[in-house]
């Protein structure tokens, strides 16, 4: 049994992966509105970190990167039995491409900011490294999405393998046309910036859904893990 102080520690770690994705989400959102010459339907959220106001969103890409990994710990502190032994793993993957996303700034991108071509002839070691740190962002959380996925279908777990399941797939198509678009493909990239956060909505969003299961279950104590391991 599990001592109310580290249960309350855990409850917090949890609580991370809830308030993750409305904070990078709405910080983006508000930082793209203010943004002159900024498209959200073109543009990048990463492009955000660019310019004098740049320091925002890399803010914003440290603070949700640090809280993914928190949660990714409160997972694994949870031993929750419903939830996928590889997500710590993945989830803390996905926080430290958030956190290098934040150290290594994206090159111009369609144009902004303001005055750059819409294609770069020249891809800097920081731009590339940015890229790279996206990988176990946007290929990291649908793979965790598909393992929770085919994980709650073997426990009849149907709503919530649907809803993973649904959410993996159409992220992971997101991600990959809006990378397309980005790179100049047609007739992605118009709309780059819409299909990329289509991708972050559903994916982060999922995570905290996913944080308040795990979360129900921590509140609720040794009783409903019990239950929860009877049900396997």
């Amino acid at each position: 049994m599990k001592r109310p102080q580290t249960a309350h520690a855990t409850r917090l770690l949890v609580d991370c992966g809830v308030v993750m994705a409305p904070l990078f989400i709405g910080t983006a959102l508000v930082e793209g509105q203010r943004r002159r010459d900024y498209s959200a339907r073109r543009h990048p959220v990463s492009a955000l970190a660019l310019g004098d106001a740049g320091w925002i969103q890399r803010v914003n890409f440290f603070a949700g990167g640090t809280l993914t990994c928190l949660f990714a710990a409160g997972v694994r502190r949870a031993r929750v039995p419903s939830a996928p032994v590889v997500g710590p793993w993945l989830l803390g993957a996905a926080g430290l491409g958030l956190i290098s996303a934040g150290i290594f700034a994206t090159d111009p991108v369609n144009g902004y900011p303001t005055g750059v071509p819409d294609r770069m002839e020249h891809r800097t070691r920081t731009g590339v490294v940015h890229e790279l740190s996206a990988v176990p962002v946007m290929i990291g959380i649908p793979a965790l999405a598909v393992v929770a996925g085919v994980h709650a279908a073997r426990r009849s777990e149907h709503r919530w393998a649907g809803h993973s399941l649904a959410t993996a797939l159409v992220s992971l198509v997101a991600f990959v046309a809006s990378g397309a678009g980005f790179g100049g493909g047609e007739p992605f990239a118009r709309r780059a910036g819409l299909l990329q956060r289509i991708g972050i909505v559903t994916a982060f969003g999922w995570i905290s859904y996913f944080a308040l299961r795990v979360r129900s279950l921590c509140a609720t104590g040794p009783r409903a893990l019990a239950s929860d391991r009877q049900s396997r």
